[in-house]
């Protein structure tokens, strides 16, 4: 997708390659790709579109290797890609894997992001519901009981919120786990 001819500058990283690289690896994209996009970045523009070429990328200490694999699609495929990495908050390669390993929260058209906002927004409610009680269990510490009834009905339904929270956030974290690997994390925890 890149039109563009290359602009190459070199620059002495002074010590910070190591940790560039392995922020690359971890995103799931090329070292170009994530320098230019910091670079974009501190001069306030959008960051420009990452070149996709053939390469393979070692990681030293890992069992596999990171592959750089350069794709052909027509013009409408890759903007559905690019639109849906975007919508997702991934890098392309990141998303591509995650839509081949059939993560359900990439598969089935939620966004990621509203699940996420979802998700904190339920954690929000669970810490209000924490410093509830911390308040209570102060007041009946004081022996303050009139104050402390205002407090009954958030007790009366407690149970009810935390289990809701629990279940929210289960669901979540099963949407964001690969197929498949759900019975395999239960195999390993019942040994």
């Amino acid at each position: 997708m890149n039109t563009h001819p290359p602009d190459f500058v070199s620059v002495d990283m002074r010590g910070l390659k190591a940790s560039l690289v392995e922020r690359a690896h971890t995103e799931r994209v090329s070292v170009s790709a994530l320098v230019r996009r910091a670079v974009a970045r501190e001069l306030g523009l959008n960051a420009a579109p990452v070149q996709v070429t053939p390469d393979v990328l070692h990681r030293a200490g890992t069992q596999a290797a990171i592959v750089k694999l350069s794709i052909r699609l027509t013009h409408d495929e890759a903007q559905r890609l690019v639109a849906g990495a975007d919508s997702a908050g991934l890098s392309r390669g990141a998303y591509l894997a995650g839509l081949i390993a059939g993560i359900p929260a990439l598969t089935s058209g939620v966004s990621r992001i509203d699940q996420l906002a979802a998700l904190t927004a339920s954690n929000a409610q669970l810490s209000s519901l924490s410093r509830n009680i911390h308040a209570l269990t102060r007041l009946l510490t004081q022996s303050k009981v009139p104050q402390a009834l205002v407090y009954r009905d958030m007790l009366d339904t407690l149970d009810g919120d935390v289990r809701r929270h629990l279940k929210e956030a289960a669901g979540l974290l099963a949407d964001l786990r690969p197929r498949g690997q759900a019975s395999e994390s239960r195999r390993r925890t019942n040994r």
